[in-house]
Order: structure tokens, then C-alpha cells, then sequence
């Protein structure tokens, strides 16, 4: 019986944290409730970091979902809201973060050294191979070796 209870009470609080939006917060419109879920999901918690601000239980996620909800009922487009939040506390809050230059530099920058690193190697086992190659020594060389041979042998 009491391990039914640990497990009723474990499921309980998991069940709260998935709920962290309380129903004050809530738009009378569906349809507007659904535009400001839609954005919360997409927004980090400054908090907790890896939450969306629709699934933190942490005050500033609280007043995150205020200030979207207060900006939709405002008659902003979600561009409109998502660039407010973002001005106010950067691309970070962003789980999807947007693409831009920054980002592409960020990505791009483990496959141009790769790339770098792949043609370093390749030029330098060339250089290898090419020093290492013989070849054959031309009459006069010859002619030469073998008076340095006779001479010492």
C-alpha cells in the first residue's frame, strides 16, 4: 500500500510540473490561448534552461507567459512578440534559435576546419609521397657514383 502511494504521489508531481501554466493565466479565446501556447512552447525558461516557458513552474517563465499573452491581446502578430521578448533578453531565449549570419558562423565553423584539417593532411602526405619517390639517376650521375665507389672500395 505505501508503494502505491510513493508511485501515486511521485505520478502527482510530475503531472504538476507538465501543468505549470495556471488557469488565471489563461486567454478566454481558444483560439488566442492557443496562438500564446504555440509561442510559450517556443520560448526558454531563463531559469531552468532546457523547459519551454509553457512547462516551468519558475516565476520569471510565470511572467514570460503574461507578457506573450498581454502582447497577443494587444494585437501583435507572433513575429511582433517573439522579436519583443528576444530584444528583451536575447536570442537565447529562443529554443529554436533563429537563422543568421552568427548562427551560420557558429555551424559553419567544425566544417570549414575540418575541411581545412582534410586538405592540410592530404597536401602534406603528397609531399611525402613525391619526396620519397626515386628516381633514377641519369648517365652522369651514374658515371660519377661509380668513380666515388671505385675510389673507396
Amino acid at each position: 500500500m505505501r508503494r502505491l502511494a510513493l508511485l501515486l504521489l511521485i505520478l502527482l508531481a510530475g503531472l504538476s510540473q507538465s501543468f505549470a501554466l495556471e488557469p488565471s493565466e489563461m486567454l478566454d479565446d481558444p483560439a488566442l490561448e492557443a496562438r500564446a501556447r504555440d509561442l510559450s512552447a517556443g520560448l526558454r525558461c531563463m531559469v531552468c534552461q532546457n523547459q519551454s516557458i509553457d512547462d516551468s513552474d519558475a516565476d520569471l517563465a510565470r511572467d514570460l507567459r503574461v507578457l506573450v499573452r498581454e502582447r497577443i491581446l494587444a494585437g501583435e502578430t507572433d513575429e511582433e512578440v517573439i522579436d519583443y521578448v528576444v530584444s528583451r533578453y536575447g536570442e537565447f531565449v529562443l529554443l529554436r534559435p533563429r537563422m543568421n549570419l552568427r548562427n551560420a558562423f557558429l555551424w559553419g565553423t567544425p566544417v570549414l576546419l575540418l575541411v581545412a584539417g582534410g586538405s592540410f593532411i592530404a597536401v602534406h602526405a603528397l609531399r611525402r609521397r613525391r619526396a620519397s619517390v626515386q628516381t633514377a639517376l641519369s648517365a652522369e650521375e651514374e658515371r660519377k657514383l661509380s668513380e666515388i665507389l671505385d675510389k673507396t672500395g
